[in-house]
């Protein structure tokens, strides 16, 4: 007797929760050789909405968390990665085409990447924060903190790398962040969101949408409650859209070139100074 083909259902990840898009709709997507893989979500304005009050509710906790406590997190991320290392080379195979041998390359650069931003974690404020001279009777320190809910569109190519190389930074210094997932190849970024389900990281902190760039971008970037946007995953005719609709809080919105720097972890981050007096 034939069993019944269990059938996957792509959902979005919101709030620690796998809900279908409000609007119910769905799109298709193909893969390399053009054959039907799946129809995920289709997420709505709606449903970015929801992303972000979800990543403004876990902000306070989870920046207010100790720098070592999230790098074990982001430690424990690797961990589950590793576990399902053959489903993320499916996938990766299955969107993208190539050899087995490049798809496994890029999961063992994905997993790294979580290692090495997750060793920076307790790092970071070293370096960038100072002990400042002062012609006075005061101690004065600089001390970076985070900056609140981050926007990210991941790299549209690599969907696995290039969506980690800009969600990991982003969290590592206690950012939460609203994710647009690659368009064509969101499978590896569903399949993470069920890794970060069962990791440790707070509800909330990282929010996975799947969906049209063009439709969701532009409400990510004019929401007035992100207050940074990794606009790397666009062309340059709509990043200049972005920024010009980013302007009204001025957000701080910026592109990168590396996948594994400090200076995308500084880039969404505030410097915040005290002084005070020099006891007797």
């Amino acid at each position: 007797m034939s069993r019944i083909d269990v059938k996957k259902t792509y959902k979005l990840f919101i709030g620690g929760q796998f809900p279908r898009s409000e609007s119910g709709r769905s799109y298709e997507i193909t893969g390399a050789d053009g054959k039907f893989i799946a129809n995920p979500a289709l997420a709505s304005r709606k449903d970015l909405r929801d992303a972000v009050t979800a990543a403004k509710s876990a902000l306070p906790g989870w920046s207010g968390a100790t720098a070592f406590n999230r790098g074990q997190i982001l430690y424990r991320i690797a961990e589950i990665m590793e576990g399902r290392r053959d489903q993320f080379v499916a996938e990766i195979l299955a969107l993208e085409g190539g050899t087995t041998k490049a798809a496994t390359a890029q999961v063992t650069e994905a997993i790294d990447l979580w290692v090495w931003y997750a060793g920076w974690c307790d790092k970071i404020s070293t370096i960038a924060g100072a002990t400042n001279p002062i012609a006075g009777p005061y101690y004065n320190f600089t001390i970076p903190e985070e900056l609140g809910v981050v926007g990210v569109i991941a790299e549209q190519k690599e969907s696995l790398l290039g969506l980690i190389a800009a969600i990991a930074p982003v969290i590592s210094t206690g950012n939460t962040a609203v994710v647009i997932a690659s368009e064509k190849r969101p499978l590896p970024a569903i399949t993470l969101s069920e890794a970060l389900a069962t990791s440790d990281l707070p509800a909330g902190v990282l929010n996975i949408l799947t969906g049209k760039v063009s439709e969701l971008a532009p409400w990510l970037a004019s929401h007035m409650e992100i207050d940074g946007l990794d606009v790397t995953g666009v062309n340059s005719k709509i990043e200049s859209e972005l920024r010009i609709a980013g302007a009204e809080n001025l957000k701080r919105i910026h592109r990168f070139n590396k996948a594994q720097s400090p200076e995308r972890m500084l880039a969404f981050m505030e410097a915040k100074t005290v002084w005070h007096p020099i006891g007797v």
